[in-house]
Order: C-alpha cells, then sequence, then structure tokens
C-alpha cells in the first residue's frame, strides 16, 4: 500500500518535492517535526520548519535526486496553485546554483564580510540579515553557519595565506615584531607579524599567525614558537632584518639564543622609563594621583554628577570633556588622568562643592595640584612620542635616534622646573639612553638614519658618520650576489653597438640626434663604469647620496627611493632592509586588539585554530 502525505501549508524551498508529513483524521500533517521522505519512507526530524536536515538526508541517501534540485522550478503545481503568483513561482524557483559565479560570489562576499567585521556564524542565520541579503538579490540563497565555519572560511584562509606567502617568497629582506596575549578565557597566543617593502616600495604588515602557547613560556619554548613561524611560513633567517619586542626577559633570551638581530620596543621603553621615574618619587606623588581616582571613581559611580559636570564645564566655558582613569598598561594613560584633572579643576570642584551626598568626596588641595602641575611638566613633553613611532604603515626606525635626540633636549632641566619636574625629567632621560646604549642597536639604528633621505648625515658625530658609511660599503659589497643580475646606474648598458644607417637607404631624422662628440663621450663613461669594482661603484654612490639636499621631513622616505632606485641600486638593497623595522612591537600588539574583537565572552569556546584563522583574515584581508 503506498505511503499517503500530506503537504504543509506554506512552504516554498523545493526541498518539499521530496518530503511530506503523515496525515491525521482530518487530512492535516499530524506533526510538523517528522517530515517522511516520498523515496525511503525514512523520518527526518524538521524543528521549526528547518530544512538542513532533509537537504543532508537527500544529499547523503539520494544524491541523484539532490543533484536535480537547483534546478526545480519550486514547490509542484498541485501545492503552488492558488497560493504563489506566477512571478513569484519564477523568482523563487531560479535560485542561483551552488555551482554558479554568481552564487560564489555573493557568498565570497559574505565570508569576507564575516571575516572583516570579526563577527559570529550565526549572523548569517539571524533573520535580519537574511532578509538583507534577500532584497539584495532574491535569487541567492544563503548557506548556513556551518558551511561558513567549515568550508568558506577556510577556503578563504587558504586563499589569503598563499597569496602572502608568494609575496613573501619575492621579498629579500623582512623584519618581525611579536608579541604575547591572553584571551578573555585566559588561554594564552604569541602573534607574530611580518614587515617588509615590496617592489613598489610600499612597507607592507602581515599578520603571520596567532598561535595557541598552553606551554610554559621559558625561552626555549618561545624560540622553538619562533623557528617554527618562520619554518611554516618558509622564510629563511638570513632575510630577517631585525625583529622587535617587549623587553620581557623570557622573550629577549629567546631571541638571543636564536642569533637573530633585535630591537627593544620604544614605547615599551618609554612606559617603562615613566613608571621607574615615577616610583622613585611615590612619596611625593602616591597621594596626588590616589585623588586623582578617587575623583574618577566619584563621578564614575554618578550619572547625577556626570551631568552637574557637564552643565558646569558649559557655564565655565571649559572643554567639554570626561575624565580618564589611567591604566598600568596603556602607554600614556597617567599624564593623561593628570592632565585631564588639571584642565578640569574649577569644574570639579563645583560640582563637589554643591554635591548633597551625604558620603565624603576627596578634595584636591593645592599641594595635590602643585604636585599633578610637576608631573605633567615632566611628562607632558614625550606624550605624543609614542604615538608617532607607532605606525605600521610609515618608516619609524629611521627616526629613532633623531627621536632619542629631540627627547634629550625636551627633558633638559629649565630654570622655571620644580625640583620633582627635574628629577622625573633626568631618571626618564636616564633609563632611555641605557635602553639603546647596546653598541648593536646604536649601529644597526644609525644605519637606518643614514638610508633615510630625510636624516641622511644629520644626528651623527663625524666619527659615527664615518663609521656608518663604511659599515653600509661593507655589507652592501658583501651581500652582492654575483649570480643575481647586477644593478645598473642607468638604462644604457656597457658593451651595447650602435647600429649604423645603410648609407644607400634614406633614413626618417631621429627625434634626438648624437654628435661624434657626444656618442664617444656616452660610449667612454660607460666603459669607465664597467671597469669599476663594486666598491667603487657603491662609494660613487654613497657619495653622490650624502651630498645631496636631504627631503623634507614630511615626504615619505619610501617615495623617494621609490624615484631613486636606479640612480643608487646597490644603497636601495640595504635601504629596504633596514628602514622595514618597526620602531615598536605596537603591529603585534593591534593584532591582540583584533584578537579580543574575535574571541569575546559569547565566543570563548572558538578552538585556538579557528582564532588563528579570524584573526589572520581579519588583518590581512584588503577591502
Amino acid at each position: 500500500m503506498a505511503l499517503v502525505l500530506v503537504a504543509k501549508k506554506g512552504t516554498t524551498s523545493p526541498i518539499w518535492h521530496f518530503f511530506g508529513f503523515r496525515p491525521d483524521e482530518r487530512g492535516q500533517p499530524r506533526d510538523l517535526t517528522e517530515a517522511v521522505c516520498k523515496i525511503c519512507s525514512c523520518v527526518i526530524r524538521a524543528k521549526d520548519g528547518q530544512t538542513t536536515n532533509l537537504h543532508d538526508h537527500l544529499r547523503v541517501r539520494h544524491p541523484a535526486e539532490y543533484a536535480t534540485l537547483p534546478a526545480r522550478a519550486g514547490p509542484s503545481k498541485k501545492a503552488s496553485q492558488g497560493q504563489q503568483t506566477i512571478t513569484g513561482a519564477f523568482a523563487k524557483g531560479t535560485k542561483y546554483k551552488t555551482d554558479s559565479d554568481r552564487w560564489r560570489q555573493l557568498t565570497d562576499g559574505v565570508t569576507r564580510f564575516l571575516a572583516k567585521e570579526m563577527v559570529s556564524f550565526n549572523t548569517v542565520e539571524k533573520p535580519s540579515f537574511k532578509a538583507m541579503l534577500h532584497t539584495f538579490d532574491k535569487q541567492y540563497e544563503l548557506p548556513g553557519r556551518k558551511y561558513f565555519s567549515k568550508t568558506a572560511i577556510p577556503n578563504l584562509f587558504n586563499e589569503v595565506r598563499s597569496n602572502i606567502m608568494k609575496e613573501l617568497g619575492d621579498v629579500e629582506y623582512l623584519a618581525l615584531t611579536t608579541d604575547m596575549w591572553s584571551s578573555c578565557n585566559m588561554m594564552p597566543y604569541m602573534s607574530v607579524t611580518a614587515h617588509y617593502i615590496n617592489k613598489e616600495w610600499t612597507l607592507q604588515s602581515k599578520c603571520l599567525q596567532t598561535c595557541f602557547m598552553p606551554e610554559s613560556h621559558t625561552a626555549d619554548n618561545l624560540e622553538e614558537a619562533l623557528r617554527e613561524a618562520i619554518n611554516d611560513w618558509k622564510l629563511q633567517e638570513k632575510q630577517i632584518a631585525c625583529i622587535t619586542t617587549d623587553n620581557g626577559a623570557n622573550i629577549v633570551a629567546a631571541i638571543r639564543q636564536l642569533k637573530w638581530p633585535w630591537l627593544s620596543c620604544f614605547g615599551h621603553n618609554l612606559n617603562l622609563a615613566i613608571n621607574n621615574s615615577l616610583a622613585q618619587q611615590r612619596a611625593s606623588t602616591d597621594r596626588a594621583f590616589g585623588v586623582c581616582r578617587a575623583v574618577n571613581t566619584a563621578f564614575s559611580h554618578s550619572w547625577l554628577r556626570r551631568r552637574e559636570l557637564q552643565k558646569a564645564q558649559v557655564e565655565m566655558k571649559l572643554p567639554e570633556h570626561s575624565l580618564i582613569t589611567d591604566c598600568a598598561t596603556r602607554w600614556g594613560s597617567k599624564q593623561q588622568m593628570v592632565e585631564r584633572i588639571l584642565e578640569q579643576e574649577q569644574a570639579i570642584k563645583r560640582v563637589f562643592a554643591q554635591d548633597k551626598s551625604r558620603r565624603p568626596l576627596p578634595q584636591l588641595t593645592w599641594q595635590d595640584m602643585t604636585v599633578l602641575e610637576s608631573v605633567n611638566n615632566a611628562l607632558k613633553p614625550v606624550a605624543d612620542f609614542t604615538d608617532i613611532l607607532s605606525g605600521e604603515n610609515y618608516v619609524t626606525v629611521s627616526s629613532l635616534l633623531p627621536m632619542l635626540a629631540h627627547l634629550e633636549g625636551v627633558l633638559e632641566e629649565s630654570v622655571d622646573d620644580s625640583k620633582l619636574t627635574a628629577d622625573l625629567k633626568r631618571v626618564i632621560l636616564e633609563q632611555m639612553e641605557g635602553r639603546y646604549g647596546d653598541d648593536t642597536i646604536q649601529r644597526m639604528m644609525r644605519k637606518a638614519t643614514l638610508l633615510d633621505p630625510r636624516y641622511r648625515g644629520d644626528h651623527m658625530k663625524p666619527p659615527e658618520l664615518h663609521s656608518t658609511k663604511s659599515e653600509i660599503m661593507e655589507e652592501t659589497v658583501r651581500e652582492i650576489d654575483l649570480s643575481l643580475p647586477r644593478p645598473t646606474p642607468g638604462p644604457s648598458h656597457a658593451g651595447e653597438d650602435v647600429e649604423e644607417p645603410d648609407a644607400g637607404v634614406a633614413t626618417v631624422p631621429k627625434k634626438k640626434k648624437w654628435s661624434l662628440g657626444s656618442l664617444l663621450a656616452k660610449r667612454a663613461a660607460t666603459a669607465a663604469a664597467a671597469k669599476l669594482t663594486d666598491e667603487q661603484k657603491v662609494e660613487s654612490e654613497m657619495t653622490i647620496y650624502l651630498q645631496e639636499m636631504a627631503i623634507d621631513g614630511e615626504e615619505d622616505p619610501l617615495t623617494w627611493w621609490k624615484t631613486n632606485e636606479k640612480r643608487f641600486p646597490f644603497m636601495a638593497r640595504l635601504a629596504r632592509k633596514y628602514l622595514c623595522i618597526c620602531a615598536t612591537s605596537t603591529p603585534s600588539e593591534r593584532v591582540f586588539s583584533t584578537a579580543g574583537s574575535v574571541v569575546t565572552p559569547i565566543r570563548s569556546l572558538l578552538k585556538p585554530d579557528k582564532v588563528n584563522m579570524l584573526v589572520f583574515l581579519a588583518r590581512n584581508i584588503e577591502i
């Protein structure tokens, strides 16, 4: 006896052509959560009208019927009569096939949106999101969450990774930054970011990986993780111009074991110098800082006080700024807290004077304000230094030497400085000079500064300039690989024969005519250049380079090198090597700002490999 099934009213998906429901005594579906396959009579769960299980059953058990599913024109005629218009039936029955270019294009767009905007996979199952896509294109059927999680995101990850690996394969030198981070569920990760200058003289930053680090963060384990990272990306250690990290003893020891060139993070150094200088003055500053934090707490816990503060700011014509609380891990936040209290002192005092609360409020005494002014006078001049050198899309390492010289100037003791201000300045300067006193680091900074056309030989004493010139020339000659095509200073090539026109053939006059003298002079110059040794060519480039005027400080040094690469082909090679180095490890810290948006409390169960994929895509996808 044939199985009698009835259709569910209002169904539009073509999948229902193969499924129905057992009828009750009135001919209505008995149980809408149990669909029955018309082919094999198997009962499939279909809770809340979801069709995922139905598709899966048809794909696994009846592949031939499943293959025909996209081409069907919608529900059967019997089910559609009186329920759909002809136009509606046509629109719903012409969904894009999953192997069509348009379907792939739309799905790729959704995948990139999920990755770049760091939203959860279940976004694709939200009714409003599906309705939005349906408004854009009614023929597009959005895949489910599992498709994006298990197929689309991994495929996009492999595609982007392959492209970056290919680009890195063409790079002669690159720099690295790395940092450690713990997610909201206390899972430890280490990021590695590569920085390099491409053929178009554009500074590139690529997040290579965000690897899970469950082992103890010893120097040996960090060394192994970094070595695995470069091996995984098929990088060679000779490509690494430098790696920039913070001053953690474990990571510094790991780099020492790897024997890679190392630079300590400028921002971390400055923050340590400031904190150490303040630590030495705790007896003088602790009470004032405590009052600042208490004031911030008083306002953060009361919206009434915040409202009154805004009124006072308007009436007293003060900037309508919120108060700031310092954070131990946020560079410069202590100075920002102090400066904001000084700015809003009068408004704060007015609000506190009018407060009717019985709770005691913090009092800003004149002694506190004197201390805060002294602290601000010491810290304000260096407040913007970290941000200036924290970029990853422009050259920073070459500005380290000039910045340290400038820092020495702004921290020079003034006759108007209080004893507290003078002491803070002195300790900050001593700390910073100690961080960059190593001879290897000094030589690297001088090379980068000399190769930056904004500075050239500036900020170096004559003996330092002489030794830096010699080191650059020696390194350039040493690294010239005779197996590679030699860079040439111009478009002409030594040894080229000049074709003479046939005497019996009339020729069209050339736009540029060479005289006999100029032609012979040109050939003589080319021949002379060909006889120069590598050392002489490099020395000639260096002499001409240093004789030219430095470009404006606001100009991009890489744009200059792009224009002048053919004039200085040998030096350009080292410029690519040294100008890609980062002055701070901020780029890798930004990775964890991204990671924090990926691994949220709602998504805290993401597996480490998925975290790596999502962070990688969020940092590297170009829109």
